[in-house]
């Protein structure tokens, strides 16, 4: 599968990294493949999977609430800490194509496959840099990791919340957030913020929202429920730095995950793919 449809030109991005890499390659847990939330998840493994890379795609797991209808899959019971829950929505999927492009378009060394993170372990969330997550609106996380969540992103760690849309699920995020950070803000992020500007200078965004595919494929425009507007807003600490970077009413893994599918808009994909590399670099340079 190709990375792009448009004929883009992209550039290598070369930076200078923090402390993290030099004991990431060696000291990685094992690799876990976990069910998927998505039906048609392509979960073959790359031929390189089991080759280690100072880079690696780390997704958080967490436990869904109920009432947001995200603790199940499909009608399907099941046990957040075997997948097929809200957590894994885009994985593995988006995750690998991700880390493709960072392997063509930046000069890191990047591992084939990503990496499920479960909060509970604190150690473990340590190895990795760069965390994401999908529909956060229904994570519904215990004291202990809400303190490792906290300990891992003051310690430098990043987290980028994605794929969720809706007036319904911003609240069950928030109250996340707020227990993480109780002495910090939810903020709005200008199109000035280095985010955006880390390798590729990003338009601003505040018109632009990165379509969700089967709202696409339905006719519903990209946007699902009332998730009309998109927002591009943050965790700041006290020194500046963005601690969390969350693309409300955005689906930027799916721009990945359907790149080159000629159903989604070429515009959007290139947008989500340059996106994404700001996004890594940003996290590990700041």
């Amino acid at each position: 599968m190709k990375l792009c449809r448009s004929g883009f030109t992209f550039v290598l991005a070369v930076c200078l990294l923090p402390c993290w890499l030099p004991q990431l390659a060696w000291a990685q847990p094992a690799f876990r493949q976990y069910d998927s939330f998505e039906y048609n998840a392509n979960t073959q493994l790359p031929s390189d999977w089991q080759q280690p890379g100072d880079f690696v795609t780390a997704r958080l797991m967490y436990p869904s609430s109920m009432r947001m209808g995200f603790g199940r899959r499909r009608g399907g019971g099941r046990d957040w800490e075997q997948g097929g829950t809200s957590w894994s929505v885009d994985y593995p999927d988006g995750d690998r194509i991700f880390a493709r492009g960072l392997r063509r378009f930046t000069t890191l060394d990047v591992r084939s496959v990503e990496q499920a993170v479960n909060p509970n372990n604190a150690e473990e969330m340590g190895y990795f840099p760069f965390l994401v997550v999908g529909l956060a609106g229904s994570w519904q996380l215990t004291d202990e990791q809400v303190l490792n969540i906290r300990n891992y992103l003051l310690k430098g760690g990043f987290l980028f919340a994605d794929s969720f849309f809706g007036s319904e699920t911003w609240p069950g995020f928030v109250d996340g957030l707020r227990r993480i950070f109780p002495e910090y803000a939810v903020v709005d992020l200008d199109a000035s913020h280095p985010v955006f500007h880390t390798v590729y200078d990003i338009p601003p965004l505040n018109q632009t929202q990165i379509p969700n595919m089967n709202s696409l494929l339905r006719g519903g425009g990209g946007r699902l429920s009332d998730g009309n507007d998109p927002h591009w807003r943050g965790i700041v600490d006290n020194n500046g730095r963005l601690l969390v970077l969350i693309a409300f009413n955005n689906d930027v893994w799916d721009s990945l995950q359907w790149a080159d599918d000629p159903r989604y808009p070429a515009d959007r994909a290139n947008l989500g793919l340059r996106l994404s590399v700001n996004i890594a670099m940003y996290a590990l340079t700041h």
